[in-house]
């Protein structure tokens, strides 16, 4: 064939694979909401509780992210036409027992597509968005409140049924642990923490202390109770009215008059108020901690997904590529040795540029694969080449090397 007729093959193959391409594609767009769905999964986990969703900044980049969710699945759904598009470009080239490898190449080929993406979604793409979106220090505050807060309603829960022992020991164990975690783990928030936040959240836990007394005590301590409600109240206009020192009086004012609810368990009230305060300014530095909160739009979110799910596809594609430029005769196994060292910086800096995180868990995810298929590829042409000189001398032709 001249030089034409080889680009003319190359120009039909190309538009059967384009023609796939655009005919998967638009089946697709059929699911491309669920799709979309499944692979901004990772990134919606890794956001915080409250605030997993993500936005778009014009009225069409909805209709546009679902378009090009469709293409991409395109793509996706045609590996294996691409593949055997590729293999029927080079078979004229070969060999009639080395033209038996079209299968394999395809199957082959579009399982490890599908393995390297799958590696990409399940393991690489959860660790990076974690580390993308959550700071490990202020997680670790957020899961300690969280359960502090958990077993603080227990507290409340015993003190409801009558059992104020049993909720001033869970109180005060929780005071100690919530102290004992926080001693010297914690760096000091970028902002100073809010007052106002930690007055709001003060009052809340006033309020489930009275209801849990008015249920706990009965109505012998309706009286009590009452004075400590108006307290309350008290606290809260003082509170609107940001009177923040006025407020923080008042409060403790409410919880003296809940301790008189029952002389004999005044210690198990001071120990129930007290861990409210301490989940309280807990809870102003976890969200001075917070000061930035993550907006993610649409479009950007999926161009990196797919970016790193179609990477790591191509790259788990390495192996066989090899492989085929080895059985055509374009690389040697020992040019591949030869500058084997040379690989594995250009595998570390492809991984640097690709990967958008800059902490070493991630560029070893990114890194560790492409080395192993690049060395995976190097013993498949050795392969090639070793078979290929064993059917020389069996046939008597000298292999080109």
């Amino acid at each position: 064939m001249s030089l034409m007729e080889h680009l003319s093959e190359l120009r039909a193959r190309l538009l059967k694979c384009t023609l796939a391409v655009f005919v998967l594609g638009f089946a697709s767009l059929i699911f491309a909401k669920p799709i979309f769905g499944v692979l901004m999964q990772p990134v919606l986990a890794a956001l915080p509780e409250g605030n997993r969703a993500l936005i778009y900044t014009s009225g069409i980049e909805e209709i546009n992210v679902l378009m090009k969710v469709g293409v991409y699945c395109g793509i996706f759904l045609t590996t294996p036409v691409i593949l055997w598009q590729i293999w029927g470009f080079v078979s004229p080239g070969l060999f009639p027992e080395e033209r038996k490898y079209a299968a394999p190449f395809v199957v082959f080929g579009s399982i490890a597509f599908i393995v390297g993406a799958s590696f990409c979604y399940f393991v690489v793409l959860p660790s990076m968005f974690k580390f993308l979106l959550n700071e490990e220090e202020t997680l670790a505050l957020e899961q300690r409140l969280d359960t502090a807060r958990l077993q603080a309603d227990d507290a409340l829960r015993f003190l409801r049924v009558g059992d104020a022992e049993r909720a001033g020991a869970v109180a005060k164990e929780t005071s100690a642990q919530l102290r004992a975690d926080g001693e010297g783990q914690l760096q000091e928030p970028d902002r100073a923490p809010s007052e106002a936040v930690e007055l709001k959240s003060r009052l809340d836990g006033l309020g489930k202390l009275v209801d849990a007394a008015a249920e706990g005590f009965g109505p012998s301590a309706r009286g009590v109770l009452k004075q400590a409600v108006e307290k309350r109240v008290e606290a809260v206009k003082a509170y609107g009215k940001q009177d923040y020192a006025r407020a923080s009086l008042a409060m403790d004012e409410a919880a003296s008059l809940l301790a008189g609810v029952a002389p004999t368990r005044t210690e198990e009230l001071a120990g129930l108020w007290k861990l409210e305060k301490e989940l309280s300014a807990g809870e102003a530095r976890h969200e001075a901690a917070r000061w930035t909160r993550p907006m993610l739009t649409m479009h950007e979110q999926l161009s990196l997904v797919l970016l790193l799910i179609l990477a790591f596809g191509i790259i788990f594609e390495l192996p066989l590529v090899m492989a085929l430029l080895g059985i055509v005769g374009v690389v040697q196994s020992r040019w591949l040795f030869k500058y084997q060292r040379h690989a594995f910086v250009f595998c570390l800096i492809a991984a640097a540029i690709i990967t958008p995180t800059g902490d070493v868990v991630n560029l070893s995810l990114m890194a560790g694969p492409m080395l192993m298929c690049y060395e995976l590829g190097v013993l498949l042409v050795w392969l090639v080449e070793k078979r290929r000189a064993r059917n020389a001398t069996e046939t008597g032709i000298t292999p080109v090397t």
